[in-house]
């Protein structure tokens, strides 16, 4: 199904900003499709069912002029939804549109089992976000002190706390989302890499938190179509779940096999590892990396890669590690510390906070390098 719109936006952005109005946009099409996912049969008593499952809403948005030869595909992390990207919870451009006007076609989707992509009840387990887990990790860090970094948190727009019109809008668009992170993955790996197959065309993946490791796999899969990943805050540290939202990360990026030279070894077993300190003086965790000789990415590292890291968030203390393994295991990675570039007081969502288009900015000249 395919629109042309103007003024769809404000419709859109219900979800993400429902107690603002929208920033006015350039014109755009807005077409939507679903893609991978598979049949399976279900037995329930005498009877057996056939069922699809795994397939993901896309839509495509596209600027009125085309300049940009490569589309990006965003891919949200835990709770959210590609409505998230379109504008900030207090009705500023979002970094869809921000692309947009840059001339780049835009594919804002949904995870497997998320949103507007159907979950089939018996699939694993469907859970949500409590309201102080987002206060504590994401929009009000700084009133918490849950890690050395989070009280320099300034960015988001508004208290961060239940009761502030910002936090609601924001809080209102948090769906639930597979509890299961082996299903998470194996789902989510499957269907971005059939969106990639079906575009058949280079692209740009910009992928947040818990979609990291899933941004790491399509590259893994198909390192001829993923011209270069933006990870904004990607999952980890290498092999182990610091925070609660992840568990362990067995083959170091993720929870699920990647292609290395020699070979990881079933569940990451073959992969030697040590434990570096982190630098004295600093509010840094240790990482741990591959001993040496270290086993090499071999897709991945026909990817160019770029992590995000803001300056109070819970991952500002660890995201260096991932750089390290990735550089480690021979994948061209370069790493935004946000604050030593300059951009100081954001949290984990970033992509929302008060000088968001700055980041963006940021991306745009290291995506077009």
């Amino acid at each position: 199904m395919h629109f042309n719109s103007f003024k769809i936006l404000a419709v859109l952005a219900l979800y993400g900003a429902a107690a603002y109005p929208t920033a006015p946009s350039a014109p755009y099409g807005r077409h939507y499709f679903y893609v991978g996912g598979k049949y399976i049969q279900v037995a329930s008593g005498n009877t057996t069912s056939q069922y699809r499952v795994g397939q993901i809403y896309v839509e495509k948005l596209t600027p009125s002029i085309v300049t940009k030869q490569h589309p990006i595909i965003f891919i949200a992390g835990s709770a959210q939804t590609g409505t998230n990207f379109l504008h900030t919870p207090d009705g500023r451009e979002g970094w869809a549109h921000y692309f947009l006007s840059q001339g780049y076609v835009v594919y804002l989707s949904d995870q497997p089992e998320r949103g507007r992509s159907p979950w089939l009840p018996g699939h694993g387990e469907m859970v949500a976000i409590a309201t102080t887990a987002i206060e504590n990790f994401f929009t009000a860090t700084q009133d918490f002190n849950l890690w050395p970094q989070a009280s320099l948190h300034t960015q988001w727009p508004g208290s961060g706390r239940v009761g502030d019109p910002v936090f609601d809008a924001f809080y209102a668009t948090q769906v639930q989302l597979q509890n299961d992170n082996l299903i998470a993955e194996a789902t989510n790996a499957a269907a971005y890499t059939a969106l990639v197959d079906y575009l058949n065309q280079p692209v740009y993946l910009l992928t947040h938190s818990q979609a990291g490791p899933f941004g790491w796999r399509v590259g893994d899969a198909r390192p001829n179509l993923v011209k270069k990943i933006v990870a904004l805050e990607p999952g980890g540290p290498p092999f182990e779940g610091v925070f609660p939202f992840f568990g362990p990360h067995p083959y170091g990026i993720t929870d699920l096999a990647v292609e290395y030279d020699p070979p990881a070894g079933p569940n990451g077993s073959y992969l030697s590892t040590i434990v570096r300190p982190a630098p004295p003086g600093t509010k840094l965790t240790d990482c741990i990396l591959q001993a040496d000789p270290p086993k090499q990415l071999v897709n991945l590292a026909k990817v160019s890669v770029l992590v995000v890291t803001s300056e109070s968030s819970y991952h500002a203390p660890y995201d260096y590690c991932t750089v390290d393994y990735l550089k480690q295991a021979g994948v061209a990675t370069d790493f935004f510390d946000l604050p030593i570039i300059g951009i100081r007081g954001n949290g984990h969502m970033m992509f929302m906070e008060k000088n968001n288009l700055e980041i963006a900015e940021r991306i745009l000249a290291w995506m077009e390098e």
